[in-house]
């Protein structure tokens, strides 16, 4: 993939080395000691400082990169460029209006209008906020424990949690009863439209140039790759098909080939899909 050299986004947060707590003035147990300290005579404003110093500490820092890491990072905001190009411009095709998200470096663990994560989730998109969070050792967890390596399987990773937040501008899905959003099927016909999405921004980055030999492939692999069904078979050796919640290896493939063969947002109905 020829990526160095483009647009880098301006829409990515680096939370790296922050963890994933957040700390709102000391927390009950800070007001507490505050209160007894001012009953007591003293200057809340001392005490407060101290508390603001003691939690500061270690959070200001800024993190430490290795050459490699800030390669994956640049790599990350040039495919959120691209994504935010090529959406809009979908976007406007049909006179409407897309709002780009922000990506969230992070690593360990993270805060989200979705709650606490770990890196242990892997890449995820939280509706509640128009984020995507992506701790970057999942660079090598791809490779190593997916067995999907190249940086076009990463950009297809980012490319779906993109998906999800067109999901959500679109309100995909919307006609669902509380009900069935609840029940496991519903969450693999998401999870394929957002595959399906993926496919429609490859479509138009391929036409852009920059795809070279090999890197449809690198994408099919990583769809194929993180199957439930693949997953589950490595993971306890059988599978459990009432459990899918993002669709088998080969319907991952299929939607993300699908949405790459035919590039509109139109085709990616899944939700009423016959045969997924």
């Amino acid at each position: 993939m020829n990526w160095k050299g483009r647009r880098e986004s301006s829409n990515v947060e680096d939370r790296r080395g922050m963890g994933g707590k957040t700390i709102i003035g000391g927390g009950i147990g800070s007001i507490i000691i505050v209160l007894l300290f001012t009953l007591l005579g003293g200057n809340p404003g001392d005490i407060m400082n101290n508390i603001t110093s003691n939690n500061d500490s270690g959070t200001n820092t800024p993190y430490q990169e290795t050459a490699k890491e800030k390669e994956q990072a640049d790599f990350v905001s040039v495919v959120l460029a691209d994504t935010e190009d090529i959406w809009s411009e979908e976007f406007k095709k049909r006179g409407l209006t897309y709002e780009n998200p922000k990506l969230v470096l992070y690593t360990n663990s993270v805060q989200s209008a979705c709650g606490s994560q770990s890196a242990a989730v892997g890449p995820f998109y939280c509706p509640g906020d128009h984020k995507l969070y992506i701790d970057l050792s999942f660079y090598q967890e791809l490779k190593d424990k997916f067995q999907a390596p190249g940086d076009f399987a990463m950009a297809y990773v980012i490319a779906h949690e993109v998906g999800h937040h067109v999901q959500t501008l679109l309100h995909s899905g919307d006609q669902a009863s509380a009900a069935e959003r609840r029940t496991n099927e519903y969450s693999v016909r998401y999870e394929l439209q957002a595959d399906y999405l993926a496919g429609v921004w490859a479509h138009y980055a391929q036409g852009k140039g920059y795809l070279e030999k090999g890197d449809l492939e690198e994408a099919l692999n990583a769809a194929k790759a993180v199957g439930d069904d693949n997953i589950q078979k490595k993971a306890q050796g059988y599978v459990v098909p009432e459990s899918f919640t993002h669709g088998t290896s080969e319907q991952r493939k299929r939607w993300f080939n699908k949405g790459f063969q035919t590039g509109t947002i139109e085709g990616g109905d899944t939700f009423h899909a016959s045969n997924l």
